[in-house]
């Protein structure tokens, strides 16, 4: 049972689909809407089914590169536990079809069809055209996550004004620029794996003088970036977070711009982990503080 369990994780990428649906509730709590948390709750299990769908394909699609890489070799299409054959995209389609349904019956048209261009962002955009074509590959795979907050946003969208305000496209705006550095970070600590597999991140075709600069000037940005919510209402508990999450990304990106050791890549890597989640902690409490009080 064990092990099952963690093989469907592993399949459709649990890990980082539970950050996309949390990106969700990001949109949901950010709205000028409110939704129920039932309904934001089924949601959020829907965004999570699109998100592993499109994780499911992308490692169906990539198990013949990811044996090249000490990193994906041991993934179950990768490794052979599971045979490739046509049922496996069906089943994965059946999921992302059953998850656009339930997106659909608690958060309307705009939002499925939000949670549907994030699913094939990074199912069909990212995997097939992008990963091994160009450079660009991560930069606009990161539109992924920022669909889910605008998704999230139009599911809880008042009946009368803006469908999507300006925190959570400023939040979506946040998502987009994240993903690069976090990607890119774990590529300078597992380049060769890259190069290996013909992948062309940004720190396997370029030297520390670009990738450095690159890492930290997006997280810079995005740290920035994140604290213009509270010019849109956004309170104090939502800024502390903020800062507990961007300053350190900010001072790690610093670090490995400075120095390239793999140490210090990881140290970032993790430090945007900790970012995304004490961002979204932040919105969290911050909202649930204006209900108590």
């Amino acid at each position: 049972m064990l092990t099952a369990l963690n093989m469907t994780v592993s399949i459709l990428k649990l890990r980082i689909g539970s950050f996309i649906a949390l990106a969700a509730l990001v949109g949901v709590m950010t709205s000028e809407g409110v939704l129920d948390p039932a309904r934001a709750l089924v949601f959020a299990l829907a965004v999570l089914g699109a998100s592993g769908a499109a994780g499911g394909f992308n490692q169906y699609y990539e198990r013949v590169r990811d044996r090249t890489m000490a990193r994906t070799r041991n993934r179950p299409f990768a490794s052979g536990l599971l045979k490739a054959g046509p049922i496996w995209p069906v089943t994965l389609a059946a999921l992302l079809a059953a998850s656009l349904l339930m997106a659909w019956s608690v958060g309307g048209t705009l939002a499925t069809f939000l949670v549907f261009l994030g699913a094939a962002t990074y199912g069909v955009i990212y995997t097939v055209w992008l990963k091994s074509r160009t450079v660009w590959n991560i930069v606009i795979g990161g539109a992924a996550g920022s669909f889910a907050v605008l998704a999230g946003a139009a599911a809880a969208a008042p009946q009368f004004g803006p469908v999507i305000g300006p925190v959570p496209f400023l939040l979506a705006a946040v998502m987009f620029l994240w993903t690069p550095p976090h990607f890119w970070s774990l590529a300078v600590a597992r380049g060769e794996d890259y190069r290996r597999a013909g992948i062309p991140m940004l720190p396997v075709v370029s030297g520390p003088e670009v990738w450095g600069p690159a890492i930290f000037s997006h997280a810079l940005v995005l740290v920035a970036l994140s604290f213009a919510p509270l010019l849109f209402g956004m309170g104090w508990i939502y800024g502390l977070f903020a800062a507990l999450g961007g300053i350190p990304f900010v001072l790690a990106a610093w670090r490995l711009m400075r120095d390239s050791r793999r140490t210090n890549a990881m140290r970032t890597f993790r430090a945007s982990l900790a970012q995304f989640a004490l961002l979204s902690a932040g919105v969290i409490l911050d909202e649930a503080a204006r209900w108590v009080f």
